[in-house]
């Protein structure tokens, strides 16, 4: 399933409408605010290159269907563009079974392990659920009981907070979803459809 997401795309343009000049300062406030927690907010996991030129996000959940298909897509499209920075939001709808993943996916980084931890996570067989989820940091060599501290963090259960709400106000509709530059889709993507995403956003720069 594939749908754009106007609402978004809405949200990041408005600056660029006519209308006074205070609304438009306050819009383009906004907007800057948004998309600076989209793409930029300094707590948020990042895979590929750091320091890359174009941004892709990703908002998604480790119970989500359409997420784990669409994983071994995004992994081929970061190692067949080196120059894409992907940043993650964790946002758990799928019950507490995803939130316990969130949560120990934002605690590997304390051990340089997210995006190894993310990867392994999503080609995972069954539910994401706290025998299973403990099972895989296992199986890719984090200290389980530190992870389980380092779970327990205030600004772990902060961080998805953060998310949540930020997809609920840029009106995203599920997961996964995927925004570049002032466009977001909503659903599986495949390699090519990843890379014509980053393609149009690096053209708008």
């Amino acid at each position: 399933m594939r749908r754009p997401l106007a609402a978004i795309a809405a949200v990041m343009i408005a600056a660029l409408s006519p209308g006074g000049a205070a609304v438009q300062a306050q819009d383009a406030a906004e907007i800057a605010a948004i998309k600076r927690a989209v793409f930029d907010a300094p707590d948020l996991p990042v895979m590929g290159n750091p320091s890359g030129d174009a941004v892709l996000v990703e908002f998604s959940d480790y119970n989500c269907g359409f997420c784990r298909k669409s994983a071994p897509e995004v992994a081929a499209f970061l190692k067949s563009d080196p120059g894409v920075r992907l940043v993650v939001h964790e946002i758990p709808i799928f019950g507490e079974g995803s939130r316990y993943a969130a949560r120990a996916a934002l605690a590997a980084r304390a051990q340089g392990k997210y995006p190894q931890f993310h990867r392994a996570l999503m080609a995972m067989r069954g539910k994401a659920e706290q025998a299973s989820v403990l099972r895989v940091a296992r199986e890719v060599g984090l200290d389980v009981a530190r992870l389980q501290r380092d779970m327990e963090a205030p600004d772990i259960a902060a961080r998805i907070e953060s998310s949540l709400q930020l997809a609920d106000q840029i009106g995203l509709v599920g997961t996964p979803s995927f925004i570049a530059g002032d466009r977001a889709v909503f659903g599986y993507l495949p390699n090519g459809e990843l890379a014509e995403l980053v393609a149009e956003a690096r053209g708008r720069k």
